[in-house]
């Protein structure tokens, strides 16, 4: 009977190779593979992420449609904050600019300081519906059981396609207290 008896170097090798893969495969999910998402997030719109700052530039409405505009509030996992809309939709003319208002309240026993990142669907709204105004665009700061009033001013474009008649806007509320203290080193 012959046995095979392999030689150290060999696996040396195999190991060498399988770590160089696995190297390759992470530089490739963090340097190719995020920009790659967000490139084709950006052109299609899927994600319903919006954009920053819009400036509106005509005075126009279009009272002869009304769209509804809904809120929505979620809070990432671990955010201990209450965090919601005060009105739960309203009705808008297309360029008419319109502010709401939401609630945040920190429950916790600690200073703390959240980011609300926005979403809207459906997707095809995105580039339509437009924040002249936002407590999203910075973080916002409050002390343990400190209550503060948001507003968002918005927009919805001219433009906006006849099969969209209703517009959901949703925020999920992070916790960046360690983020922003890192900011601030």
């Amino acid at each position: 009977m012959e046995t095979t008896t392999s030689k150290p170097e060999n696996h040396t090798r195999v190991v060498v190779i399988l770590l160089g893969v696995v190297v390759g495969m992470i530089l490739f999910l963090f340097v190719g593979l995020v920009p790659m998402y967000n490139l084709l997030c950006n052109l299609t719109g899927i994600t319903g992420r919006t954009g920053g700052p819009y400036t509106q530039t005509s005075q126009q409405v279009d009272a002869q449609r009304v769209i509804k505009v809904q809120f929505l509030s979620h809070n990432n996992e671990g955010m201990l904050w209450d965090f919601f809309p005060e009105t739960v939709s309203v009705t808008v003319h297309p360029g008419e600019p319109v502010t709401v208002f939401f609630k945040a309240r920190n429950n916790s026993g600690k200073n703390m300081v959240g980011q609300a990142v926005p979403s809207v669907s459906p997707f095809e709204a995105t580039n339509y519906f437009h924040k002249t105004e936002c407590f999203c665009f910075n973080q916002q700061p409050l002390e343990a059981g400190e209550e503060k009033e948001m507003g968002v001013r918005f927009l919805v474009d001219l433009d906006t396609p006849d099969f969209i008649d209703t517009i959901t806007l949703s925020y999920t509320m992070f916790d960046v207290t360690q983020m922003a203290a890192n900011e601030g080193t």
